[in-house]
């Protein structure tokens, strides 16, 4: 297949170990929010769920981090969630609550779930009328927007074969996932790509492959949603450990 280049925008670095890359993505959040807050006035973030950003909550729970981030003046949102209780080990926000939100000083008015309380396509509906009125007559543009990275090549819930991947009206979608037989709600591309930064966090030599493969194949984002994410004006910086950059050529990874 025909190889692509990496655009400077791109920016993929390595690390040896999980612990680097949790600490160097706590870093590149301090920095964002402190530049956002000067700039803006205020930091708006966009969280993910799963596994690898665990180790980046739990830094930034407690000192030194927590103490560099401006969290009244933080305002939380998640890139997508599964249609489960608020209160189910598999609810994104439950996650990111008990490991990050519930040790912090941020205002309970600064968060924003997902209403899993709702129909997936009230759900939807109701997040996506939920920022609107939040960014007011601007367009919706996050500061930081976190996002994992699925063997089969999904991020957020943008899944391979998916209506939802080529929904250029809406902000945010239902979709329902076959293969775990549930309903998510997820940001759509569109939205995700107004950012100013977006950061993959991908750990693991499980994910060797098809990091290759989003970052180095030619583009079939039906294939491969992640593919899908290259934002329009912001910045795309990959936090990769040493075993998931495994099968990268040298050229890939930024110095």
């Amino acid at each position: 297949m025909k190889k692509k280049s990496v655009e400077k925008k791109n920016k993929i670095q390595v690390f040896q170990t999980t612990e680097e890359l949790a600490e160097a993505a706590c870093k590149f959040i301090i920095r964002i929010a402190t530049k956002a807050v000067d700039t803006r006035g205020r930091f708006t973030i966009s969280l993910s769920g799963g596994n690898t950003p665990a180790q980046l909550y739990a830094l930034l729970s407690k000192p030194p981090f927590s103490n560099q981030i401006p969290w009244n003046k933080t305002f939380v949102f998640w890139g997508d969630e599964r249609c489960v209780q608020s209160n189910d080990e598999q609810n994104n926000a439950h996650m990111t609550k008990t490991l990050l939100l519930d040790h912090v000083a941020i205002p309970p008015s600064n968060i924003n779930p997902i209403p899993v309380d709702l129909q997936p396509t009230e759900a939807a509906s109701e997040y996506e009328n939920t920022l609107k009125k939040f960014f007011g007559n601007e367009p919706p543009c996050f500061d930081c927007i976190l996002l994992g990275l699925g063997e089969n090549g999904h991020t957020a819930s943008l899944f391979p074969g998916s209506d939802v991947i080529f929904e250029h009206k809406r902000l945010v979608k239902e979709v329902y996932v076959t293969e775990q037989k549930m309903f998510r709600v997820t940001m759509t591309a569109d939205l995700i790509n107004r950012a100013h930064h977006i950061m993959f966090l991908v750990e693991g030599e499980s994910k060797a492959e098809i990091l290759n493969t989003v970052l180095t194949d030619s583009y079939q984002p039906a294939q491969f949603p992640a593919q899908l994410i290259n934002p329009v004006h912001g910045n795309l910086n990959w936090f990769v450990d040493n075993k998931a950059a495994a099968l990268l050529p040298d050229n890939f990874i930024s110095i």
